[in-house]
């Protein structure tokens, strides 16, 4: 019987009205600095889970690049421009909160402590869960057990205690199982197929609806 439902943010909980590329392109242009693929921002991502800004992220990026980009204002442009386009997925917020009621709930994200903490200030998310950690702030990102344990401790449960939902195969999906919790995976139109180590498969449009009853199919 599970006691706890914890989610991962981007894609799963909320999304950007535009896509990532778009936001990129126009957070690169803002800052004035050089051209830089969706594909590479991520690589660099998965270097620098557990910072405090993005801005090694884009150093990162920079550094072999012949630019007089600032690394901090492409930073910040790139943080604004999200900012600006972020948006809950419908019923997310009522769902949280009738979850609340019966679970206790958590958010784990990975990314640099600002640019997430900002995310959740943006959504007026600051008090939407019991615990909701950043592995900026952690010692390891997901699919490090060591992130999934971090989120069953602030919650006071067992990680065999948990649901976990998030859209990522390798982050959330083997992450999760690998520290013990039930999965539920949230399927994107443009995303990975459904992984059968999931005990659930739930499509983006219909998470608000479908994950109440899941969980409770689990007790």
């Amino acid at each position: 019987m599970p006691r706890a439902v914890v989610f991962d943010l981007d894609y799963t909980l909320a999304v950007p009205r535009r896509d990532r590329t778009t936001i990129l392109r126009e957070a690169v242009d803002a800052a004035d600095a050089p051209t830089l693929t969706r594909e590479e921002y991520l690589e660099a991502h998965r270097r620098n889970l557990t910072r405090e800004t993005r801005e090694p992220i884009f150093a990162d990026l920079l550094a072999d690049r012949e630019a007089e980009a600032d690394p901090v204002e492409l930073a910040r442009a790139y943080r604004e421009t999200i900012a600006e386009t972020l948006e809950p997925l419908p019923g997310v917020e009522e769902m949280l909160a009738e979850l609340r009621d019966s679970y206790r709930v958590g958010l784990l994200t990975n990314g640099p402590v600002r640019a997430q903490r900002d995310k959740l200030e943006t959504l007026g998310w600051e008090d939407a869960f019991d615990a909701a950690l950043v592995t900026g702030e952690l010692e390891a990102g997901k699919p490090d057990r060591r992130a999934f344990d971090a989120i069953a401790d602030a919650l006071a449960v067992a990680p065999g205690d948990v649901v976990y939902v998030g859209d990522e195969v390798d982050a959330d999906v083997y992450g999760a199982t690998n520290a013990g919790m039930d999965v539920i995976q949230v399927l994107l139109e443009d995303g990975p197929d459904p992984d059968p180590r999931a005990i659930a498969h739930v499509r983006q449009a219909a998470v608000a609806t479908e994950i109440p009853a899941v969980v409770a199919g689990r007790e």
